[in-house]
């Protein structure tokens, strides 16, 4: 039995990156070896084992074989037989395909570290083009790696193209694929993820909607420069589509309701946050009022960065001004309302045009 320390957590060593997950590859071993020393089984699709004493996760050497459409389309091997190479030659890229030995000995049958120091994203082998969840995992790699200068091979953009074009990109689940978004618009560089989808005419397959925009990726750059949220970013991403698009695109992917429902409202009320200081009290009130600004002022804070990263690095003191109507009608008291007696549509019907009227006094001049 042999223990590596296998992909990312070799990677990043590398680069001089903080290490944060390490994944463990065992090869020469059996279930019943691996249970009789203590470990615990975890996976239901290959031997996955949790470590008795670090809780770490340890993976039997495997093959895999296509067997069908799509990420989840494979057969796996796992037995005592599969070698460290056996193993190495399926993983997706070749920084990735590296592995360490218990006394800190680099394997690299693959020259993984050659494209490391070349700033190089290269497929190890042509099954690369077997799993489609791989062209959203490489133009991944692609945002998070762009400050160091990688780029992606043209024979792996190659490939990309050529699943693009198969159909597959399609077999993949809402979830898997969200994953992969998710974690790549959380990048230093998540417009480099669109460029890279684009180039290879992933874009075009999962995210048409996307396919011509440009100010959009430069407000997803800003957003990552000021380290905003993922509601934000997706926002951004999105802004300045048609509402139906907008739509489409949170169905298709399930982004969480959070990133949902601020995408939605940039859509609806970004040009009228821009001319926010010209709106009438009623234009300006219905807009607070759908952002739900007296129990959510974080969306409406999220709304507001929106706006200003779409401003590119310009001043935008429409946030201002929208954030002290917020706070001017959030300050109006109830209580005096309540205490008249008013209750139901007559107590709304007041305070809302106690909330106009503290609009008007607002308003400049």
């Amino acid at each position: 039995m042999q223990i590596y320390k296998v992909g990312g957590a070799v990677r990043d060593r590398l680069l001089g990156r903080q290490v944060s997950d390490i994944d463990w590859l065992v090869v020469g071993a059996t279930v019943e070896q691996m249970q009789a020393q203590g470990f615990r089984p975890v996976g239901a699709d290959f031997p996955v084992f949790l470590h008795p004493k670090t809780g770490e996760e340890y993976a039997l050497a495997r093959t895999e074989r296509k067997s069908g459409r799509g990420y989840g389309g494979f057969t796996f091997h796992a037995s005592p037989d599969v070698t460290l190479e056996d193993d190495l030659i399926r993983r997706d890229l070749t920084i990735n395909a590296m592995a360490e030995d218990e006394q800190g000995t680099l394997y690299d049958p693959y020259h993984g570290k050659h494209d490391l120091d070349e700033r190089i994203l290269r497929h190890v082998s042509p099954a690369f083009a077997e799993d489609p969840l791989r062209v959203l995992r490489v133009a991944r790699f692609a945002a998070r790696y762009a400050p160091l200068g990688f780029r992606v091979a043209e024979e792996t953009l190659a490939l990309m193209r050529q699943i693009a074009e198969s159909g597959e990109l399609q077999a993949l689940t809402a979830e898997r694929s969200w994953k992969e978004i998710e974690r790549a618009l959380m990048e230093s560089q998540p417009q480099v993820f669109i460029e890279v989808l684009r180039s290879c005419g992933a874009l075009q397959e999962l995210m048409p909607e996307l396919e011509r925009g440009t100010d959009t990726l430069a407000a997803l750059h800003q957003a990552a420069t000021h380290q905003q949220s993922l509601p934000v970013r997706w926002a951004c991403l999105l802004r300045g589509l048609e509402p139906a698009a907008i739509k489409a695109l949170n169905q298709r992917f399930k982004a969480p309701r959070e990133c949902q429902e601020l995408a939605v409202l940039v859509g609806e009320f970004a040009e009228r946050a821009d001319d926010a200081p010209a709106l009438e009290p009623p234009a300006l009130l219905e807009m607070l009022q759908k952002f739900d600004v007296y129990r959510r002022p974080q969306r409406f804070e999220d709304f507001i960065a929106v706006c200003k990263m779409a401003a590119q690095g310009a001043a935008y003191p429409q946030g201002e001004y929208l954030r002290g109507a917020a706070e001017a009608v959030r300050a109006v008291d109830v209580k005096p309302l309540i205490e008249q007696g008013l209750t139901g549509q007559q107590l709304g019907e007041a305070l809302k045009a106690q909330r106009l009227k503290t609009l008007e006094a607002y308003k400049p001049g």
